[in-house]
């Protein structure tokens, strides 16, 4: 397994819309276990395939990120069946870090997919669940926490990225020792 270079916001790759996965292989489950170690060594709750610079469409998440349990999920060509209800949350994203937004996400959400062996599942989650699998995917389609803002708050954000780049803290936040 290796840890990947997470892609951080101004990378191009971020914005793009990931292509479906053609075919579950072992190059895909490779590159899985490589985003969860990549996921683990930054500290991190869920990662997708665009934030280290792979546009398909894959996520990993931690369910048990909370609890300090892992609970590793694998998501391949995931899409959103059903959301339910809204909550005011507070998120952080690996390719914006030290940076956290409030936003508004979905209460309950569940989602179909095809796990790291291609076979199709549905999962439902709720808060945190519902939280990291909403972000995620919004990831796949080139959609970041802060356009979940208002264009106020999204140029403070810019404004701290901004400081965060003046003071060295934004170019290498990960660093592989």
């Amino acid at each position: 397994m290796a840890i990947l270079k997470i892609e951080l916001y101004g990378s191009q790759v971020l914005r793009e819309k990931a292509k479906p996965v053609e075919k579950v292989d072992d190059k895909i489950r490779s590159l899985l276990d490589d985003m969860v170690e990549t996921m683990r060594f930054a500290r991190g709750a869920g990662l997708a395939g665009n934030q280290v610079g792979v546009p398909l469409r894959i996520v990993v998440i931690d369910f048990g990120a909370l609890e300090g349990k892992e609970d590793i999920r694998y998501f391949i060509n995931p899409e959103i069946v059903s959301a339910e209800g809204k909550m005011d949350c507070e998120e952080g994203c690996l390719s914006f870090p030290q940076i956290f937004v409030k936003t508004q996400r979905p209460k309950k959400m569940k989602v179909r997919a095809l796990d790291r062996d291609g076979n199709p599942f549905e999962v439902e989650g709720e808060d945190f669940i519902s939280k990291a699998m909403g972000h995620e995917l919004d990831h796949l389609d080139g959609v970041l926490m802060i356009d979940h803002v208002s264009p106020l708050k999204r140029e403070f954000v810019k404004k701290r990225i901004k400081k965060l780049i003046r003071e060295g803290e934004w170019e290498n936040p990960y660093p592989q020792e």
